[in-house]
């Protein structure tokens, strides 16, 4: 009997991935994916624990489900996740609606919790197993996908910065083994990926090949068919001579990179574990921009870390003035319970908004100026979908620009060379080139 499951995605690229894949385990049980919870016979909440008060948004998510429950007695509940991983047994304390509970490492025994909660148990796996999720999922369908897909690589991070749960959620640092990853790519590109983005919380420490991560984007290029590749996300102290080297010489490999570094002040970033200085990072983007001079970049900024000074913030300032980002993300910092920073004095929530809406400006005024920078430019877009208007398709050029042209003949999949015309607010517009 086919039943219907709803799966709600919170958070960064690896749980967008991680639902994927729980989706496809399910597949097996008979079940399909349905774009509504109200006719499913299963929702999913997929949770993120980065952001501020993310366990609370999960309880509230699941009090509007109540009403469903209620009237269909038969419909499973769960919570999958990092909030799931840190919260599994409270979970189900305060919210006794809940069929199952199952952590970011457990979730490919998915079919077997949920058979255990139609029998009429509570089910509860957060544990963190040996054996390797990934092999034990069910192989990906052969339907045909978009032409960008994401791949996680790796999972975990063994860097404990003070602000971060993600350690004690997500585990140490497991690198899947290379001929896997491989095997997963062919197997994208065969059903119509041209671009795979490689997912990691802490990509560039992937040790699943004898030469890192650069020597997986180097095998990566021999695979006919896949025309780009992307990664994310990096810590500084894992950007290696090799990885560098692969920026410059990787034809595939595109020239954008997020790499964050949080702070632009010494003695936030030691009070934060970062293991690096501002003068450090800033020598690195030196090094990678000599490798590949037209490289963007990309960054996330935490304001109103706890005992950040005016002059901590003027600082990172100062350090977003010399990089010169294409994009960034930035938040105010929020207790992560757990964690060792939030032990210590917090600053007042109105300095952090202060401090924020300074800091997003300088960003958006970087982020428009190198955008109208590209007016004039040709670049080569991957069309990805149609876009509002009758004939138009959008898609991303090698800067993760989003791009929209007036495109006849021009198809999901295909890239074409484009010069840009015009720069909005968040995407380019352009006329297709010759081919």
């Amino acid at each position: 009997m086919t039943r219907k499951l709803f799966i709600k995605t919170y958070g960064c690229q690896m749980n967008v991935y991680d639902s994927e894949r729980m989706a496809e385990a399910m597949g097996g049980q008979g079940y399909v994916v349905t774009e509504t919870p109200d006719d499913a016979d299963m929702i999913l909440l997929n949770t993120c624990h980065i952001r501020e008060k993310a366990a609370e948004k999960v309880y509230s998510e699941l009090g509007r489900y109540k009403g469903l429950k209620a009237a269909k007695p038969d419909l499973k509940i769960g919570v999958a996740g990092c909030v799931a991983q840190a919260e599994g047994e409270e979970i189900m304390r305060r919210q006794p609606m809940v069929d199952l509970v199952v952590g970011p490492q457990s979730y490919h025994r998915l079919p077997e919790l949920e058979a255990k909660a139609r029998t009429g148990a509570k089910a509860l796996d957060t544990d963190f197993p040996e054996e390797d999720k990934f092999e034990h999922l069910t192989a990906r369908p052969k339907a045909k996908r978009g032409p960008t897909a994401f791949l996680t690589v790796q999972e975990g991070c063994d860097k404990f910065c003070a602000f971060c749960v993600v350690p004690y959620t997500r585990g140490a640092e497991l690198s899947r083994p290379a001929e896997r990853v491989m095997r997963e790519a062919r197997d994208l590109v065969e059903r119509g990926v041209r671009e795979i983005t490689l997912l990691g919380q802490n990509v560039n420490a992937y040790h699943g090949h004898e030469r890192g991560l650069a020597g997986l984007i180097r095998e990566l290029e021999t695979i006919d068919g896949l025309a780009r590749i992307r990664f994310t996300t990096s810590h500084p102290n894992d950007m290696d001579d090799a990885l560098i080297a692969a920026h410059g010489e990787c034809e595939k490999l595109m020239p954008y990179l997020h790499l964050p570094v949080q702070a632009g002040s010494d003695r936030i970033l030691k009070r934060m574990n970062r293991q690096h200085t501002a003068e450090q990072y800033l020598r690195l983007i030196e090094r990678l921009r000599a490798a590949r001079p037209d490289l963007h970049l990309s960054g996330d900024f935490i304001v109103g870390f706890p005992e950040e000074t005016e002059a901590d913030f003027r600082d990172t300032l100062a350090l977003i003035e010399a990089v010169e980002y294409g994009s960034a993300f930035s938040f105010k910092y929020s207790e992560r319970p757990g964690t060792p920073a939030a032990e210590r004095a917090q600053v007042p929530e109105d300095e952090k908004d202060d401090r924020l809406q300074r800091l997003q400006a300088l960003l958006t005024k970087q982020q428009r100026a190198l955008q109208d920078a590209m007016v004039g430019r040709e670049v080569r877009v991957l069309f990805e979908k149609p876009g509002r208007l009758p004939g138009q398709m959008v898609g991303k050029s090698e800067y993760l620009h989003a791009v929209h042209v007036e495109a006849q003949g021009i198809g999901a999949g295909d890239i074409a060379p484009v010069r840009i015309e015009s720069s909005g607010p968040n995407s380019l517009g352009g006329v297709l080139m010759a081919m």
